[in-house]
């Protein structure tokens, strides 16, 4: 007897809505769980359709970690453009990035638990990350040249100190994603407090009498 073949979500309207279902449950399950716990069965069951459907839209995990890091990656970059368009310059525009970030870190703690992972993975995916932030980073880097010129932030290798704030902001913020996974809910007084002090950190960093 001839085995059916297997039924896929044709392509329209429905067939995006699912997509985008995919998507949201892989970057969960990604930035929670990390990429090599992440099952694609596990993600049909949970989404209630067949394996065959996501491996309609994405023919591998690899094709479905690249699709979630390039939409993660333009999220992130709408958030942080849309916080530092009315923040003026200086340190204000540096305080307004980090505030975003932790609001993402409260309202969407997969989000920075992907980035972390991606790091983790190396290439070729954390190069695709870079590669998609590289617009930002450019941006980023001549506003901070800038703003050494101006005699308002210490002098040094702009892209360096780029990676250091990063490094520095990602790492506090993800703590959140980290006391999550341990059963403890942190409170917006216990986000405050953190993000009072790394503002307090980076503008004794950076930050000069000019």
């Amino acid at each position: 007897m001839t085995a059916k073949a297997p039924v896929v979500t044709p392509p329209g309207t429905r067939g995006e809505s699912t997509r985008e279902r995919v998507l949201d449950a892989a970057l969960a399950s990604f930035g929670t769980k990390g990429y090599e716990a992440t099952s694609l069965d596990h993600l049909a069951v949970d989404l209630g359709v067949r394996k065959q459907t996501i491996l309609y839209y994405f023919p591998a995990k690899a094709d479905l970690l690249d699709a979630v890091v390039d939409r993660a990656a333009d999220d992130l970059a709408s958030a942080l453009e849309a916080a530092v368009a009315d923040a003026g310059d200086g340190f204000a525009r540096v305080e307004a990035i980090v505030r975003s970030v932790f609001r993402l870190a409260m309202r969407r703690p997969e989000l920075l638990g992907l980035l972390r992972e991606v790091s983790r993975l190396g290439s070729p995916v954390a190069t695709r990350l870079t590669e998609r932030f590289e617009p930002l980073v450019a941006r980023a880097t001549a506003f901070l040249e800038a703003e050494m010129a101006a005699g308002r932030v210490r002098t040094c290798d702009a892209r360096l100190l780029l990676l250091s704030v990063y490094s520095t902001v990602l790492g506090v913020a993800t703590e959140v994603e980290v006391l999550r996974a341990v059963g403890i809910e942190p409170t917006l007084r216990s986000m405050a407090v953190r993000r009072r002090e790394l503002l307090r950190f980076l503008h004794s960093a950076l930050a000069t009498d000019g």
